[in-house]
Parts: structure tokens; sequence; C-alpha cells
């Protein structure tokens, strides 16, 4: 009716119809199709399992019954009934659990070379070859030496491999741009800057007031001063027309805005004032200091420095009480300064009020401004209203002077023993508690103690109030800077995600134990992990419970199998106690779990860990060390003798020939009563009774469209077959 030719059967993949389309297009070459490719060795029957789907799914659904009663019918009496068919089923059965075993085997032992951790102690592959050490270097001749790399110094009579300084310095590239924050650099180039301005401060006022700037020293001061106007120049020019700069959250550091920033500030105006050119009046009026003056306006040079100062010192507040006493001296130091000009004013020596010019001019002038400023008393009485007001003023300013002095300087050493002042209360108060309630005094020692180490140890009792201020990010990195070297070398979390780990880090508590206290004990539940930061733990054992087991020392990791609640192991196993003062990080179950949802790859590499620590515990040490591989192909077992004599009596009678004819009759019964089979995808079932010359139940499963059938399962009196 198609007027086509029928494909012959063929067991050759290549020469199947191409695709289901090309036998959708015919309907009649459908189904003689599947009729014909029904041999059990075919290799092409998981493109008719496919073949059965679509007729179901097109609606043919009379071809597809048709097909399967006429496939029972003629084909699968002879399939069963061939020894060959049955015996390669076999064969092909067994390959294919020998494949899959060997899978399984290839992938255990590629899980143990990419993480060597997962692997029991006794079951670690063999070492590779070590590579042999490479030849060493043939030595150059001495004449091959570059002339650059060798400096001979003649007054040492050696050579040096260093370039000298000269040809470093040439070789050295002045930034563009410089960052006040962090460059060390433009730290080191303020104190000069504040260095020149000392100068002026302190030195003017004395070279105003007393005689000691003369002819015969003039340049010597003069060449001083325009030391420092050089180096007031080159801030200007070089240093304050690079530093960078924060616009809207983003760092400048264009050379053309960052000039433009620095000329449109407050501070480029002061510097342009302090270096105004009065000097020329030296011309008319002689060289008077006081023309100098507005060099004391470069102020802002000062106050950047003591910040930039204060950030890099781990002691800044001995810097601050340092300059609090600079400040003190500098006031006595202009008062000295005030109290000889008066005097010269006045006449040396005309009043007993003024200095009557003995001695050290300076001293005594200093020496007087003490006992003013700090209202020591004793002076003499001034004569003169020029005296009178003079004196007024002096001690109005030093009363003010000195409160300041006081008030800041109780202020910096108030803030240096903050923490020491924050201890002490919290000591106090804990002993108060346990005094109130009657604390045994073993116990409030040991508290004591523990308050002691902490504060010895950690210069702190809780580093976590120090970084609850501090946003996620800065405290992930102190605590990387901190936690990480630890951490990553404890071998449950290598192999882990590394953004995990980080985010552990932020969870871990840090805990003092001090010497005998019990860290965990037996048989309670298990809700934290320790890792050993400093110190020593030991776990106990044995039938008193005292025995030293094992000692953990720094890095080491205890508790995690109950922290994994893997295999059942919630409770502690043993107990473990400090020796001596032990830094301990806490990591707590909750936190660990809340992790580790986010991480599903790592929570399963943990688990295993946790699961392979779990059974190395609970397993019996081989006596002889030797490791044990599992078998994949089993010794065969002996035929009994029994079941030997009586294959061959079967033999004798014929039992063989019997057998095959019961077989070829179990699977005529099946292909015959069609109307006990239930057909569907899983397969076909069918159930009888078999009288002679065996008696037993027998079942049967067989697929359509399988390569073969699972071979007869018969139970005769305790023997399978």
């Amino acid at each position: 009716a198609c007027r086509k030719k029928l494909p012959a059967p063929t067991d050759n993949l290549d020469e199947a119809p191409a695709s289901w389309d090309e036998l959708q297009k015919d309907r009649c070459v459908l189904v003689p199709w599947a009729l014909a490719h029904t041999d059990p060795g075919s290799q092409i029957l998981p493109f008719w399992a496919e073949m059965e789907q679509k007729l179901e799914m097109l609606g043919y659904q009379r071809e597809r019954e048709q097909c399967l009663r006429q496939s029972r019918t003629m084909y699968l009496p002879e399939r069963i009934g061939s020894a060959t068919s049955q015996s390669s089923a076999i064969i092909n059965d067994r390959l294919q659990e020998l494949v899959k075993l060997f899978k399984e085997r290839t992938e255990k032992v590629k899980e143990k070379l990419t993480d060597p951790d997962v692997t029991s102690d006794d079951e670690s592959p063999s070492p590779a070859p070590t590579a042999p050490p490479p030849p060493p270097p043939a030595e150059a001749p001495p004449g091959d030496k570059a002339a650059d790399d060798e400096h001979y110094c003649e007054m040492l009579c050696c050579a040096f491999k260093c370039q000298p300084w000269m040809a470093r310095l040439k070789s050295y590239q002045f930034p563009s741009s410089i960052d006040p924050l962090t460059n060390l650099m433009y730290v080191l180039w303020l104190f000069f800057v504040v260095l020149a301005w000392n100068w002026n401060c302190w030195l003017i006022p004395v070279r105003w007031a007393f005689p000691y700037q003369t002819p015969s020293n003039i340049h010597f001061w003069l060449l001083v001063d325009y030391l420092c106007d050089l180096i007031y120049l080159l801030d200007i020019i070089v240093f304050q027309t690079r530093l960078q700069f924060v616009r809207g959250g983003d760092i400048i550091s264009e050379k053309k805005a960052m000039k433009e920033n620095y000329l449109h500030s407050q501070r480029f105006k002061m510097d342009v004032v302090c270096l105004l050119p009065l000097d020329f009046f030296y011309f008319k009026v002689g060289v008077n200091p006081l023309l100098r003056f507005p060099r004391c306006l470069k102020y802002m040079a000062f106050f950047e420095f003591n910040n930039r100062l204060e950030a890099i010192l781990s002691k800044a507040y001995i810097y601050r009480v340092i300059r609090t006493t600079a400040y003190l001296l500098y006031s006595l130091h202009v008062n000295s300064c005030l109290y000889y000009w008066a005097s010269a004013y006045e006449g040396l020596g005309s009043t007993t009020w003024v200095y009557d010019g003995e001695g050290n001019s300076y001293i005594r002038c200093y020496y007087w401004a003490v006992k003013t400023l700090i209202t020591i008393g004793g002076l003499p009485d001034p004569k003169t209203l020029f005296e009178i007001v003079f004196q007024l003023l002096n001690y109005f300013t030093g009363v003010f002077a000195f409160s300041v002095m006081i008030g800041q300087m109780r202020d910096v050493v108030g803030a240096a023993t903050a923490g020491q002042t924050y201890y002490r209360s919290c000591m106090d108060s804990t002993i108060k508690y346990m005094n109130f309630y009657k604390i045994p005094k073993t116990v409030q020692n040991r508290v004591k103690t523990w308050y002691e180490y902490t504060w010895q140890s950690q210069g702190m009792l809780d580093e976590s109030e120090l970084l609850v201020q501090l946003p996620d990010k800065m405290r992930l990195d102190i605590a990387i800077d901190v936690n990480y070297n630890i951490v990553s070398k404890v071998a449950l979390f290598q192999g882990c995600d590394r953004q995990m780990i980080f985010d552990m880090l932020k969870r871990l508590r840090s805990v003092v134990y001090l010497p005998n206290d019990y860290v965990c004990k037996k048989g309670e539940i298990g809700r934290e992990m320790y890792i050993i930061q400093a110190g020593q733990v030991q776990v106990l054992g044995g039938p008193d419970g005292k025995t030293v087991l094992v000692t953990l020392k720094p890095g080491s990791v205890f508790g995690e199998i109950s922290l994994l609640a893997a295999g059942g192991g919630n409770r502690r196993t043993a107990n473990v106690v400090a020796h001596g003062f032990a830094n301990l990080f806490i990591l707590d179950k909750k936190d660990l779990n809340e992790i580790l949802v986010h991480y599903p790859e790592s929570q399963k590499l943990l688990r295993k860990k946790a699961k392979k620590m779990l059974k190395n515990n609970n397993k019996p040490r081989d006596e002889k060390g030797q490791p044990v591989s599992p078998l994949i192909i089993p010794p065969k077992p002996d035929t009994p003798k029994l079941f030997q004599a009586a294959l061959a009596a079967m033999g004798k009678t014929g039992g063989k020939g019997r057998l095959a004819h019961l077989r070829w009759k179990l699977q005529e019964l099946k292909a015959m009563q069609t109307e006990q089979v239930s057909v569907g995808r899983s397969g076909i079932w069918l159930s009888g009774r078999v009288g002679e010359p065996l008696e037993q139940d027998v079942l049967l499963r067989a697929r359509p469209y399988t390569s073969s059938l699972k071979p007869l399962q018969l139970r005769s009196d305790g023997v399978r077959a």
C-alpha cells in the first residue's frame, strides 16, 4: 500500500532511519520497522523505545498494541529459547556491573588525589617520585661581571654590589601626586617645615628683645632666615600643589585640579602672607627682626604635622604631653622677652621691679616670667604706671594660660589612661558584686586572675566593643590580618570557599581560659567549635578520666564533629582542660549554619570530612596496619560437593535437556496467556505453577524493548541456579 520497499532488519545503527521525522512521514513504514527490529541482539533498541513513546503521544495506540502482540508471539520464544542469547545477556549484565564498580573506584581515587584531607590515614596514596635536584649553575668567569654591579670603595678596600647613593638619587622620580594621609615622605617634609616655623617663632622675639643680634654675627642669622624662607617656598611650589583631595567622594589626583584646589584654599592665602618680602625694608630701617614676624603665620603646617604624627605613633599620648609642655614653655619664653623689653624701656636697674642687668639676661628674665605666670609670689612691687599695667596684664595672662595648660594636661593624661580606668572600674564592680553575694574566695581569686591576664595579654577586656563602630568591610580586613593565618592552617577548612572563611572570621569570639579550666566536658551537648590561638589544652580520658590522651597546640581544632552533627556525634566524647593560660577562638553552631546556607559546596565538604573523622574514630585499628581495599570481583566460592553430585546425576539422566525444555515451555506459556499480562512501561510480570520435575513459583520479568531478559531464578532445595 505504501509502495515503498521496507528496509531490512539490521543491527547497524548507522543504517537505521535518520530521525523520527522520516518515519513519521509515512505511517505504513513505521509499524513494519517496529515489527522487524525486535532482534534481541539489536543495538538500536533504545531508538525504538523512543519510537514507542512517539506512537503513544501521536495517538497510534492500535499500531502500538499490534506491534507488542506480534513481537511477543513471533520473536519472544525464539529469543528466550536461544541459549546463546541467555548467556550473552548474563555476560552483559555482569560487564555493566563491573563497569559501574570500576567507575566508583575511579571516583574514589580521584577524590583522594584532589582532596587529600578527606581520606583516612591508612588510605593515603603513595608519594610521587621526587625529581633529581638541578645541577649547580656554572660559575661565570670574573671578567663577565657587569661594571655597574660592583662598586669599589677605596676607604674600605672592598667592592659592594649596591649602587652608590648618587646613582640611586638620579634614578628616583618625584611623585606626580601625594596622598597626605598615608605618604610618610610628606610627613617627613612637614617636619622640616615645622622646624623652620619654630625657628621663626622662638628666635624672632629673642633677637628683637635681647641684644644677641650684633653686626658681627648678623650674616649667620640672615643665612638661617633665608634657608627657612627657601623651605617655605618649596612647600608652596612643589608639595602643596601635588596634594590629593576628595571631591564628591572621589580622590582627585590630576595635576591641574590639585593646583587649582590649592590656589583657591585658605592655606594658600596664609602662605603668601607669611612670605611677604618685608626684608627689603632692611635697607631703610636696618635689620629689624620684627619685619620677619609674618613668617610665624604658617601655623597650619604645624597643626597638620601634629595630626599626621599622632596617626602614625602607637602611643600618641606621649607626644601630646610633650606638645602641651612646649606650649607652656613657649608662653614663658615670650613673657621673658617682654619683661626684658619693658626693663630696657624703663631703664635697666632704674627701679627694683626692672631687670638690674646682672648675670645672664635670658635666664634671669625667664625666672621672673615663671614666678609671674604661675603666681608664685615674692615679686617686687611695681613703681611706675607702666610697670603696674604691665604687671596686671602679666597676672591675667598667667592665670588664663596656666589654667588652660592644666586642663589640657588633664585631658591628655585622662585619654591615655582611659582603658586602665575602665579596667579598674569593671574589676571593682565585679569584686563588689562577689562580696555582696559572698562568693568563695577561691572563685574570687580566679576571677581576679582572669581580669589581670586578659588585660595584660590583650590590653582590653572585650575586643568586640572596639570594632562595633567600624563598618563590615573594615572589620573583615582587621579580622583577616589578625586571625586568617591561624584559621587557614586548620585542616578542616582547607579546600573550602575562601569567602566562606572570611565570613567565618567575623563570627569568631576570643575567650581566655585559666589553668585547669574545663573547656568542655564529656557527655555535654556540643554547640561550639574551638580553635587554639595561644597556649595548650589537654584531652583527658582513661578509666579515671584524668589520663592525658593528647596535648593540642596552637592551630589545632577540636569540637568540629559535634558542631557539624555528623553521624549523631552531637555530644562531647572527652574532657578538654586548659594547660596553663589558653586563648581560644569559639565558633558557634548557629553562626556556622547561617554561613553554610550560602555555601552549599563548602557545607558538603565539611560534612564529608566530619563523617570521615567519625568513621576513623569508631572503626577498630588493624593490627598489621595493612590497607584493606574493596574487592570488585570477589573470589568465587567452591561448589558444594552435594550439588556437584546432583549435577553429575542430572547429566547422566538427561537432566540438562529437561531443564532446557522446561525453560521453553515457560516462555511459551507466558506468550500465550496475554490476558494475564499487565502491559506497562515498567515491564511484563507473569506468575504460574510448574509441576514436574521441579515444583516452585516462577517469577519472570520481561521488558519488551530491552536487549536481553534477566535469568530465571529457580529455587529447589535451597539451591539457587
